[in-house]
């Protein structure tokens, strides 16, 4: 109740008054404070991805609440070098043979996604009755920063786009780990797989931070996509495909870090994009069931084809969220370097190409960069 009741002061509620003046850092420490409280409670619930699914459910319940949260934006990119390093060591040697013998398959499910966002998109469309651009937008599966990016590139307002791409991401990462897991009904308890079981290596640990946070930097400054996210993941795959000396953190490290991009996301769900996308939010939540409802169908089939074992093929094909499937297929202790094979390449497939995507979209709307 103490905590409450200074919370209550310091994450001021929007009023016409205007804000109170305090600290950043103050608020910072309670808002993360809240925030490793609730990972703590979801882990003690046996919830899958507890320091993800936790912190975030807890920074979208203060903004639906109408509280302020905002949160230093070098925290994402922390938190994707840290996340994105530790999930590019699933790509062992044994992973480039999962590759070579399912590439055609990957570039496949790729395309699939790409085909089914579209769908989606037209359906989007007839109900919320936004543009095409907004709509494209709204249903390719690509990251909420590049996304909103590209709407300011091409005049459509970034709130709902920003909206629809992170009710996706949290769809999946509230939804697919739980059910799969409990599906599968192999792991007794999954917070306690990624935590366990594995010896602390120092020196290997530092290399993989050092090479994860140059390929952030190196991928940044020739301007890739999603910089952070995608150079860790390249440098750290690279390294271990090539069975370089590196090694995961301590698990207080990748803890810390699902914090940091939990609280991120779920700033993003705030009362005022709520309200100004009151009529759009239905038809993007129904529209985001049926993306993850026809990703699973892509699976199930790609399941049957190839032979891939279902929660496998689920987890591959899921529309996003690498990170979080990836440790979820870790707690499975099955298919890891599959899962982070079919994401990697489809990633690589769908994010650079995603401005092409839309220029083409736009071109074929009418509409043109930086207006409508």
């Amino acid at each position: 109740m103490v905590w409450s009741r200074t919370a209550s002061r310091i994450l001021h509620r929007r009023r016409k008054s205007g804000p109170l003046t305090v600290s950043p850092y103050l608020r910072y420490f309670l808002i993360y404070s809240g925030a490793i409280a609730a990972g703590y409670l979801a882990s003690m619930a046996r919830v899958p991805l507890p320091w993800m699914i936790g912190p975030l459910l807890f920074s979208s319940a203060l903004g639906l609440a109408g509280y302020t949260v905002r949160v230093p934006q070098v925290t994402r990119p922390i938190g994707q070098t840290i996340v994105s390093g530790v999930v590019g060591l699933s790509f062992t040697p044994a992973a480039l043979v999962v590759v070579s013998e399912q590439i055609v398959a990957m570039i496949v499910v790729a395309i699939l996604i790409i085909v089914a966002g579209f769908a989606v998109a037209a359906l989007l469309m007839r109900l919320s009755r936004v543009d095409v651009i907004s709509a494209s937008l709204a249903s390719i599966p690509v990251g909420p920063v590049e996304i909103a990016h590209l709407a300011i590139r091409y005049g459509v307002d970034p709130g709902p786009v920003v909206f629809a791409q992170t009710v996706r991401i949290m769809l999946v990462v509230l939804v697919i780990p739980p059910v799969i897991i409990a599906l599968d009904g192999s792991v007794a308890d999954p917070t306690l797989t990624l935590g366990s079981g594995t010896m602390i290596d120092p020196a290997g640990a530092v290399l993989l931070l050092a090479l994860s946070t140059a390929g952030g930097i190196a991928f940044k400054l020739i301007r890739v996509s999603s910089p952070f996210f995608l150079g860790p993941l390249a440098f750290s795959a690279a390294a271990s495909a090539m069975m370089l000396p590196v090694a995961a953190p301590p698990f207080i490290f990748l803890a810390a870090a699902q914090i940091l991009l939990g609280v991120w996301l779920g700033a993003v769900i705030d009362r005022k994009l709520i309200k100004n996308a009151r009529g759009f939010i239905p038809a993007a939540m129904l529209s985001t069931a049926i993306m993850v409802s026809l990703c699973c169908a892509i699976a199930l089939g790609m399941s049957a084809i190839t032979g891939i074992r279902w929660t496998t093929a689920v987890l591959a094909t899921a529309p996003g969220s690498i990170t979080e499937m990836a440790l979820t297929a870790k707690i499975l202790q099955d298919g890891v370097a599959m899962v982070t094979a079919f994401h990697i390449v489809r990633i690589f497939i769908i994010i650079p190409s995603a401005p092409l995507i839309f220029a083409i979209t736009a071109r074929v709307a009418g509409a043109k960069p930086g207006g409508p």
